[in-house]
């Protein structure tokens, strides 16, 4: 593969439009602190990975630094948006791996490793612990069309799509699963997975209540 882009899929984070599942025990704008976090870990893991183009696909607005490119996601349900990304930023001969901006435990190898498997398989897909995928990786970006008649944000997502992939007879790499934060049990444990002197890691240490002890 001759060139290869990483998209990163993020909401602008405004309280009260981002990661609303951590209301409670997190009040909106405590919520908006910990999104903000993830999404600044995640571009600082893309700007370490070997890629040609780092593409933020956006709702809202948001500064990208220096060598970023933004585009504004487009569509109405989200596997009509993530089609669109796929879409908007197609480039010939360009293989696309595209994550969210969930799973700041995120490694520049995991993105690095996912692109040098485009060079000998058509599509990667990274499952997530909650059954969706935190990660899909195209050589030929025209296959993201799968995604519009998929359900997202349900048990069976990363299932369902894996299955789509594999009926268009695409050659497949599975990449290692992670967790992506969505509830606050979520939050700590991703938290504990990142570098004590992450964004994320202290976000979560300062915005997100302790959770409740069981008395004896």
């Amino acid at each position: 593969m001759s060139a290869a882009q990483i998209l990163v899929m993020a909401k602008a984070p405004v309280p009260g439009r981002v990661k609303t599942r951590l209301c409670p025990p997190c009040t909106p704008g405590q919520a908006a602190v910990i999104a903000a976090a993830a999404l600044a870990d995640t571009i600082d893991t893309v700007a370490t990975a070997a890629s040609g183009a780092r593409i933020l696909v956006v709702d809202g607005a948001y500064p990208v630094p220096a060598g970023w490119t933004t585009v504004a996601q487009r569509g109405g349900p989200l596997g009509d948006r993530l089609a669109n990304a796929f879409a908007d930023t197609r480039a010939p001969g360009t293989a696309t791996v595209l994550i969210g901006m969930d799973t700041p435990q995120l490694t520049a190898d995991h993105l690095d490793r996912a692109l040098r498997l485009l060079s000998g398989v058509d599509a990667v897909l990274g499952p997530a612990d909650d059954g969706g995928w935190w990660a899909l990786g195209l050589r030929d970006p025209g296959h993201a069309e799968i995604l519009r008649a998929i359900p997202t944000s349900t048990p069976a997502t990363g299932r369902q799509t894996l299955t789509a992939l594999r009926r268009r007879g695409l050659r497949l790499h599975l990449l290692p699963p992670l967790r992506d934060v969505d509830t606050a049990a979520d939050a700590y444990e991703v938290a504990a997975r990142c570098p004590a002197d992450s964004r994320f890691a202290r976000a979560v240490a300062t915005e997100l209540p302790a959770p409740a002890t069981v008395a004896r």
